[in-house]
């Protein structure tokens, strides 16, 4: 029992080593052999405990229990209460103490994570062009780096006051509006990469372009067997990595619209301070032969500037007597700028849509909103031209919001008819009342008060449950079924 428990107290290293880290290949073979070696001291603690329960048998005793060395406070590093709870489950819970028995379970399911991460890190090193993506991820920042930085780069301050500050800092701005651009193309192919990808490799080289120089670790496989990745203490599922693509996206398409406006504004100020200079009148003739801020020379600056960020594609601004040239980037820009917008206002849309549906039953005027702002953003969406930034993710989000806007008209024409039910079954009653009242010894009145009632109870009858006003139709039906019940009998005498 001595020799069993020295082992079990090795438990929280050899269990930390069962992972596999994938970034520099020529590391994971090291890892390999770290593997088999946990899993060779894991087998050996298998046998002392059959030894030990054999032993145990044979004396006839209860189950024999472990006091258990390692809690999950020591079996985990501190980060532990950070950690997904998915997680816990591959070192045991915090009990005090666990049956031989359990143990073995338990040791069983380390032995074949292991194997799967052999597996794994074989048929990574079988592939040459996966080793050599690899190894080129690791040369590149991770995407929330490389976002950080560039967000950081467009905390500019612009100078307003001088020109040549102001070309600086709007030739800079486009650079990052470019690099911001590359970035959101890298996170759609991420993304597409690891959701549409049925190979695990594939997947796997989503999720490397994805941390980049921060490296990730396969970890443990949770209770739906979906991947559980670390990457610098913050542990994941793949499902968390694809929801981190879709808001770097968002935000990217934010710090786009921020620089388009700082390139509007330095813009504006340029084109001010040219026309000041342009006014300023010629003191002598010595002013001559300083040309500096002579017209030629403004109108090949601001066409240098103009046609240096007409390379870029993405950025400039409204100058008078525009060329051709100028007025197509001009255009290029106003729709760049209007897609994004557009993008914008048709999520904004989305979520106030799916904000008001949430927790049904509603009334129908909750249900037609829904669907006047689902429309709203299908319109928005479909407007997005081809070549603009967002224009892919218009694209995805137009196909999932008219599926919405579907559902939504179904529902609106649902509650009208439950509404339009209820309200020709009260005008039915009160026209049933008005014949009793008005000529209370009648049969041919009492006739058509019972038609009436049974016409009105058939149209409260038919209101789904699922419908708002479903709850008041079934507090009327009891008593217009009295109604009817108490017309019939009159009726039969």
């Amino acid at each position: 029992m001595a020799n069993l428990e020295i082992l079990v107290s090795e438990l929280p290293t050899l269990i930390q080593s069962l992972k596999l880290t994938i970034g520099d290949s020529n590391q994971i073979m090291e890892q390999i052999i770290i593997i088999n070696n946990a899993q060779e001291k894991l087998r050996n603690i298998k046998k002392l405990i059959a030894q030990e329960l054999q032993f145990d048998r044979l004396n006839n005793s209860a189950i024999a229990t472990l006091p258990r060395l390692i809690t999950v406070a020591t079996l985990f590093i501190p980060r532990l209460g950070l950690v997904d709870p998915v997680i816990i489950e591959k070192f045991g819970n915090s009990e005090t103490k666990i049956s031989l028995t359990d143990l073995q379970s338990k040791i069983d399911s380390w032995i074949e994570w292991g194997y799967f991460l052999q597996a794994i890190a074989a048929d990574i090193l079988s592939e040459v062009k996966l080793v050599n993506q690899l190894n080129s991820d690791i040369s590149h920042p991770s995407i929330p780096s490389e976002f950080k930085t560039l967000a950081e780069s467009l905390k500019i301050s612009l100078d307003l006051k001088k020109s040549h500050i102001l070309r600086n800092q709007i030739q800079q701005i486009g650079n990052y509006q470019k690099q911001l651009l590359q970035l959101q193309e890298k996170l759609n192919h991420i993304f597409n990469t690891i959701k549409n990808s049925r190979s695990l490799l594939n997947i796997l080289l989503g999720v490397s372009a994805f941390y980049g120089k921060s490296g990730f670790a396969l970890e443990w496989l949770d209770d739906d067997h979906e991947l559980i990745i670390s990457s610098e203490g913050k542990f994941q599922e793949l499902t968390d990595i694809l929801n981190d693509c879709d808001f770097f996206q968002e935000q990217i398409s934010t710090l786009i619209i921020q620089g388009y406006t700082l390139i509007e504004e330095a813009a504006e100020a340029l084109k001010n301070i040219e026309q000041k200079i342009n006014k300023e009148p010629i003191i002598s003739q010595k002013a001559e032969i300083a040309p500096n801020f002579s017209t030629p020379k403004i109108v090949r600056s601001a066409l240098l500037i103009a046609s240096s960020l007409l390379i870029l594609g993405f950025c400039g601004w409204k100058i008078q007597q525009q060329s051709p040239q100028l007025q197509q980037m001009s255009l290029s820009l106003t729709q760049e700028g209007s897609a994004i917008a557009n993008f914008k206002s048709a999520q904004k849309l989305g979520m106030e849509a799916a904000s008001l549906v949430q927790k049904p039953p509603h009334p129908l005027k909750v249900w037609q909103q829904a669907k006047t702002k689902w429309h709203q953003a299908i319109i928005l969406l479909d407007s997005i031209p081809h070549k603009t930034s967002v224009y892919d993710q218009a694209e995805k989000k137009l196909a999932y919001y008219q599926i919405n806007y579907k559902s939504i008209s179904q529902r609106v024409l649902i509650e009208k008819k439950a509404l339009a039910n209820l309200e020709s079954a009260q005008k039915l009653a009160i026209e049933a009342n008005l014949f009793v009242t008005n000529s209370p010894h009648s049969q041919l009145s009492r006739q058509q008060a019972q038609d009436k009632w049974q016409q009105a109870i058939n149209l409260l009858q038919a209101i789904p449950e699922s419908t708002f006003v479903s709850v008041q139709s079934k507090e009327m039906l009891p008593i217009y079924k009295t109604n009817y019940a108490a017309i019939s009998q009159i009726y039969q005498y």
